[in-house]
């Protein structure tokens, strides 16, 4: 397949003009779509233009490439456009753009066409071809320009290879690109440091992290032969196999706009010896992280844990609603869900997975920052965190261990706030560790990621964890008895008030402290089985209203958000108020407020309406056992849309055939 078959005169304009980028990628659909491409050009559009705001897709010297992977294209597609007169395009060099290629590409396991592509972004590296298509007066012409310098590029290509098996052994520099989307800036960076390699006299091997997977792929010779290394990628690669090698590490723009200086840093011994657990990341590297802003940086870190935690929050949350279904003729009672071999089989089970829950977001979030070593000693601050372990608590436990006292105190979870916490604080200790110890002498080396890492970063962490906790057992404190002192003169108030405390941290000191208040209401007659009914349709809406929001907001939510949304319409039914974790960790300030909202919705309906609930558990199941069900049902329902509504018009729409990240 070549480029002139993917680009149809249909979708090129010569000589066009735009009033700005949003105009532009207006026009460029409109000639993709003129090429028989796009079966959604609304949904294609806006996939566009969500690549546009992750950052610009111009390069520099008049050129942008904005492009797409989505289902909204039938088939792989290219429209391009002069601009005499340019456009503003964001350019990071601060000029207009006024040669313009739009990308779709169909979100499909069939890659052949990235190849394509790939050569296209290659060629639009060179300025004498560039030139020549501005030049062009019409379609023919342009595409004439683009059919000879491809076959010139093929020809290259054929010879680079042989070239290649005769340079075995003597390559000086490898070098690893990618970006996000993987389609056009991985590959304009490959082409962009082996012309620069090539100009200098040096030898270089490049592996492409592209949307096809990675090609030219390092090798352990290549690397051990290497004099270091380049990372020129906007997400993150494989790091382990550079141990002990140096590395410069930076964005991808970086390696197409400046690849002589990143040779440089590698050919003139500036960059620092990567170690295990350790990114060497330079100067430069470090003002780019800046401008792509701190929050961005944070949200990368978040997602690691959010991604990896995800499954045990799924898989344990679906046993256990099995294990509720299996024991409905013991709803009511106390060991509801365990009162049969087959339903407590189910429910340890779930249980087992969701315990690994808080320690496996800490753990993942705190090795996203600090590699490999911010796994151990995140770990154990998000287990910490979940039992929530305090100094008093463990004095209290010596003192029944020696003395053979009655335990006073008792564990108070700081939940999944407190687990995040503990992820964070677990990497940048360990960071920071990292760095203490570079005054260590050489020969700690190898010791470092086995011995000082773990065991200096696991103290630490303790120690602040177990310091931290108890601000959370004072908020729990602090918050029944706040509840308790209300009384019940206003069950409608007070049901709103409970139901929402159900969604502030779902799971944590402040959903429990409203939970232990429910269930020791039911014990205190009608009115108590009112409130408990409250605080557990309060506990049931945040995973309904993820549910409905990425079932009837497609547009707001990614394919893998969509996907894992389905399961908490079961989660939310079962009362597991965990299942809408993960989309709170991600995006808080949207998410937390609409469940929130929604539950108090619910509670105060519940409230309002005298459904009274003898359950402390079971969540929807338990239904018959709850007086004034329909009304139940509905205030369900109502609280749940709200919150869904809500929380979609607070998000913003995007690609939603990209990953979770």
């Amino acid at each position: 397949m070549r480029i002139t078959d993917l680009l149809k005169k249909e979708s090129i304009r010569i000589g066009g003009s735009a009033s700005g980028k949003t105009d532009a990628i207006d026009q460029m659909v409109e000639l993709m779509v003129a090429g028989g491409n796009i079966a959604d050009p609304e949904k294609y559009k806006n996939a566009v233009k969500a690549r546009e705001e992750e950052s610009t897709t111009a390069i520099g010297d008049g050129i942008a490439i904005p492009h797409a992977k989505t289902d909204a294209v039938k088939a792989p597609g290219l429209a391009a456009m002069t601009l005499p007169e340019g456009v503003d395009y964001d350019s990071p060099d601060g000029e207009k753009s006024d040669l313009i290629f739009l990308i779709a590409a169909p979100n499909t396991e069939d890659n052949v066409h990235l190849q394509v592509l790939s050569r296209l972004s290659t060629l639009l590296m060179d300025d004498d071809f560039c030139d020549a298509l501005r030049g062009a007066e019409d379609a023919d012409a342009f595409l004439a320009v683009i059919d000879k310098a491809e076959s010139e590029k093929l020809e290259a290509e054929e010879k680079k290879e042989e070239a290649a098996k005769t340079a075995a052994g003597k390559i000086q520099i490898v070098a690893v690109t990618a970006c996000p989307t993987g389609i056009a800036h991985t590959y304009m960076a490959a082409e962009a440091l082996e012309k620069a390699a090539e100009k200098l006299g040096y030898t270089i091997k490049v592996e492409t992290n592209g949307s096809g997977g990675a090609k030219n792929l390092l090798t352990a010779e290549d690397i051990a032969g290497a004099e270091g290394v380049i990372i020129a990628a906007d997400k993150n690669v494989e790091m382990a196999r550079f141990d002990g090698k140096p590395v410069f590490s930076t964005s991808v723009s970086a390696g197409i706009n400046k690849p002589e200086e990143l040779i440089g840093k590698i050919m003139n011994h500036e960059a620092a010896v990567y170690s295990a657990g350790k990114k060497a990341v330079s100067d430069t590297a470090a003002v780019s992280a800046e401008k792509e802003s701190a929050a961005h940086t944070l949200y990368k870190h978040l997602m690691n844990g959010v991604s990896h935690m995800l499954p045990f929050v799924v898989g344990g949350g679906i046993l256990i609603a099995i294990a509720f279904l299996l024991d409905v003729a013991h709803a009511g009672e106390g060991f509801y869900g365990s009162g049969t071999l087959l339903a407590k089989f189910f429910k340890q089970s779930g249980d087992s997975a969701f315990g690994f829950m808080l320690p496996i977001l800490a753990g993942f979030i705190a090795m996203s920052i600090a590699d490999r070593p911010g796994l151990a000693v995140g770990f154990v601050g998000g287990a910490i965190a979940k039992e929530g372990f305090t100094w008093s608590y463990l004095a209290d436990q010596v003192n029944v261990g020696v003395n053979g006292a009655e335990p006073v105190i008792e564990l108070v979870s700081a939940g999944f706030l407190g687990a995040l916490l503990a992820g964070f604080a677990a990497g940048y200790l360990t960071k920071g560790l990292e760095k203490a110890c570079d005054a260590l002498p050489d020969a700690l080396e190898g010791i470092k990621p086995v011995l000082i890492y773990p065991l200096v970063g696991i103290l630490m962490i303790s120690l602040m964890m177990t310091t931290v906790n108890p601000v959370m057992a004072a908020i729990n404190t602090g918050i029944t008895g706040f509840l308790n002192g209300m009384g019940t003169s206003n069950l409608v108030i007070l049901g709103a008030i409970v139901g929402g405390m159900m969604s502030i941290d779902m799971g944590g000191p402040i959903n429990k402290a409203a939970y232990v208040f429910g269930t020791a209401a039911i014990a205190t007659g009608e009115t108590g089985k009112i409130i408990m009914a409250s605080v557990m349709v309060g506990g049931m809406v945040p995973p309904i209203v993820i549910a409905l929001s990425t079932t009837f907001f497609k547009n707001r939510w990614t394919k893998r958000d969509r996907q894992a949304g389905l399961v908490n319409y079961i989660m939310g039914l079962s009362f597991i108020s965990e299942g809408a974790i993960p989309y709170a960790a991600a995006d808080p300030g949207r998410v937390l407020p609409s469940c929130i909202l929604g539950s108090a919705i619910a509670g105060a309906i519940s409230a309002a309406c005298r459904c009274a609930s003898p359950a402390p558990h079971g969540g929807f199941w338990v239904i018959a056992v709850i007086s004034n069900p329909l009304m139940y049902a509905a205030a369900l329902l109502i609280g749940s849309a709200a919150g869904a509504i809500l929380l979609s018009i607070l998000k913003k729409p995007v690609s939603m055939d990209s990953d979770m990240n």
